[in-house]
């Protein structure tokens, strides 16, 4: 969720200025990199909507590229070869203390390249790194906080900080967006890109972090981060982009309900808050509720499709019948996987059966047998239709002292198995006369005993 909020914070900012957008792959570390892994991010965006300029750039075909920034790195003397393991070092100053980083061991020793041997930076002594962040303002590091740090690992690949560095420079980069986890990486790409001569650096925003309802930074562990997991429960995209954009950013006039082209021309880093943005599931679901309600018959049958196909009643279902249950069910549903439970009960052969409802309605009322086979009496000679059926109902309510949906609940229960549903009348007109009358007895019968 953080990497697709990241993505399209980019994707506006250079579509608002119309500029590129680079897609880069950061593939440079072999032990965690698996191809399923890019896949997932080009589905991600496509998903999205998120269109990148040019071919991707992927990290791992540019090693040599990397490889001659770090000979320039240890010809100027801003870096030296290391053949300490994590066991020397704790061998030289103990557990706690390497965990405070490396001691410079090597710094002064002329270590002979070889397998295992790794590449350290020396950051300048007595000195500070600092930007310029457009959200955070300045931020500055004090050099001799931060450790002699690998550009190059044992196993001769260039690390994450070296690649970011070169790549910036080289692909023309004006403005870096990323997550607030990647600031503390930044004072050294910022001496490497100095160490290699790459001139003014781009401009930076880091991102706020993304926390759930308990505050607490969004964990893979605990929480639903996957960006595929909200697609496969009904999440439109076009509903995930309009929410992922108000996670630390929001328009000036406080609509945050809008088309992505009225998005783009309101952007600015410059208006994203600092603060942690909340991700709140229930607001997810209310805006996904907002985008259902308005797409039109076609488009809310095309996207419904795929939802009903998993049905094992998916076969009895026609076109024609999808666009008449779409003026019931469309206004109502948060989530296009709410869709079956809908309107399984228009095509499954009986109710389907709640027992929770059972009990709240039928077990739980002194006349819900009455009520049912008063409904039978009335429904078989009015005419079929949702008013004159309607009329049935509330002439019952009538007689017997009580409200409309006193009387409803019984009947809904017996012909949808459910409390809740689309509209009664609508839904007892297309399931038909025949059906109504006999899911009404058996669900009398079933009540009587």
């Amino acid at each position: 969720m953080g990497s697709a909020r990241t993505a399209l914070f980019n994707w506006l900012y250079a579509r608002h200025t119309g500029g590129e957008l680079i897609l880069r792959v950061e593939d440079t570390n072999a032990d965690l990199f698996r191809p399923e892994l890019i896949d997932n991010i080009y589905e991600s965006l496509e998903w999205l909507g998120i269109t990148w300029d040019g071919e991707p750039v992927q990290q791992s075909t540019r090693t040599e590229l990397y490889l001659d920034a770090i000979a320039t790195c240890l010809a100027g003397g801003h870096a030296y070869r290391c053949g300490c393991s994590r066991a020397d070092l704790v061998e030289r100053v103990g557990e706690q203390r390497a965990n405070d980083g490396y001691d410079g061991h090597c710094r002064e020793r002329s270590v002979v390249d070889g397998p295992g041997v790794a590449v350290r930076f020396h950051p300048p002594e007595d000195a500070t790194t600092g930007f310029d962040d457009l959200i955070r303002g300045r931020v500055e590091f004090a050099n001799d906080d931060i450790e002699d740090f690998v550009i190059r690992r044992g196993d001769g690949s260039p690390t994450f900080i070296v690649a970011n560095a070169v790549d910036d420079a080289d692909l023309g980069i004006t403005h870096v967006v990323r997550g607030e986890d990647l600031l503390n990486p930044t004072p050294r790409i910022l001496m490497v890109r100095e160490a290699i001569g790459a001139g003014p650096p781009p401009i930076f925003a880091h991102l706020p972090l993304i926390v759930n309802e308990q505050r607490k930074k969004l964990s893979k562990r605990r929480d639903d981060v996957s960006l595929a997991s909200y697609r496969d429960q009904g999440i439109l995209s076009e509903a995930m982009v309009n929410y992922l954009a108000l996670l630390g950013w929001g328009p000036p006039d406080n609509v945050e309900i809008r088309p992505i082209s009225e998005i783009i021309d309101l952007f600015e880093l410059t208006d994203i808050n600092p603060a942690p943005a909340t991700f709140d599931q229930k607001k997810l679901g209310a805006m996904n509720g907002e985008y259902i309600r308005e797409l039109s018959i076609d488009a809310f049958i095309e996207r419904a499709m795929p939802v009903i196909v998993g049905e094992p009643w998916a076969d009895r279902v026609s076109r024609a019948q999808l666009e008449t249950i779409a003026e019931m069910v469309q206004p109502r549903l948060r989530s296009l996987n709410d869709l079956p439970s809908q309107v399984d009960f228009l095509f499954l052969a009986a109710a389907p059966v709640d027992e929770k409802s059972w009990e709240k309605v039928m077990v739980g009322s002194e006349d819900a047998h009455e009520i049912l086979g008063e409904a039978v009496e009335a429904f078989a000679g009015c005419v079929w239709h949702r008013d004159a059926l309607h009329a049935a109902l509330l002439a019952i309510g009538e007689g017997r002292g009580k409200k409309l949906g006193k009387v409803q609940a019984p009947v809904r229960v017996a012909v949808t198995g459910r409390t809740v549903g689309p509209p009664l009348f609508e839904s007892l007109e297309l399931l038909g006369r025949e059906e109504t009358l006999a899911r009404l007895a058996t669900a009398r019968a079933k009540v009587t005993g």
